[in-house]
């Protein structure tokens, strides 16, 4: 059994929901990276999503645009970002960790290749924005040959049918993408959310993480009633800018460990 399913199953037996926080490797510096992961389980992470770089982010909003822009300032790329999960796994072998990027580093290592080495840093799920799913048979192939979840994007915008064929190539869980636009924008209407997402449960089992325009404790708890996971990226993105502008590195940690704890809670008002 993958990682992902394993925390989804505990996690439904103890009639709770998923915190999933997001963070782009390398940001603000490849030494940060370990010490953040550590303090996001810490915080209540129950599977971490971890952004790697790329130059042209179309998914993404300014936030973690910048992010980008920072880590490959650092020398950040696809092989270090494997690296870094390596050396997460020597000290926290139970925690899933779900890559987040686009196509093109991908490519460029080589699907196969990539596929080999992330099984052997420890990755347990692969999310590539711009692979659509029409498109994406050998990447699903692949991931699931190695042990890993190939996840997929939903959207408000996407059709039944689309949402057909994620249901058929995509294992671990569905990524809801709860806004019309990038990350970090927009006011998010959970209303609206819930009544998307009966639609997507007639088409799959898998649980319905929402991610998009989370920012704190109350709205997390909103999201918590009514999807599997909460998904958080862009606030814990600003937090650590905020640290770092404030005072360098050494406060960024415990900043963001505070903040993670503090939607865990929000999360965890609610019960199955």
């Amino acid at each position: 059994m993958s990682r992902i399913k394993s925390v989804f199953e505990r996690l439904d037996g103890e009639g709770r929901k998923a915190l999933i926080p997001f963070i782009t490797a390398g940001d603000p510096d490849a030494a940060l990276t370990l010490p953040l992961m550590q303090a996001l389980v810490e915080a209540g992470a129950d599977i971490i999503e971890l952004g790697v770089p790329f130059s042209d982010p179309m998914a993404d909003g300014p936030t973690i645009q910048r992010a980008s822009e920072r880590a490959l300032a650092k020398g950040m790329t696809l092989r270090k970002v494997l690296q870094l999960v390596s050396a997460f796994r020597t000290v926290d072998d139970r925690t899933p960790v779900v890559l987040m990027g686009y196509a093109n580093p991908i490519e460029a290592m080589g699907l196969e290749k990539f596929a080999e080495k992330a099984a052997q840093s420890g990755v347990d799920g692969v999310l590539v924005v711009d692979y659509p799913p029409e498109e994406a048979a050998a990447f699903g192939a692949a991931m699931k040959a190695r042990g890993m979840d190939p996840i997929f994007l939903l959207a408000p915008t996407s059709t039944e049918a689309r949402i057909a064929q994620v249901a058929e190539i995509a294992s671990g869980y569905v990524y809801y993408v709860s806004l019309a636009g990038v990350t970090g924008s927009g006011a998010l209407n959970v209303e609206a959310v819930a009544e998307r997402l009966p639609q997507i449960r007639e088409k799959t089992g898998l649980p319905v993480g929402v991610g998009f325009g989370i920012r704190d404790a109350s709205t997390a708890a909103r999201i918590a009633g009514i999807a599997d996971a909460v998904v958080v990226g862009s606030r814990i993105i600003e937090e650590i800018e905020r640290a770092t502008a404030d005072g360098g590195t050494a406060d960024a940690c415990a900043r963001v460990k505070a903040l993670v704890a503090d939607i865990r809670r929000g999360v965890d008002e609610v019960k199955k």
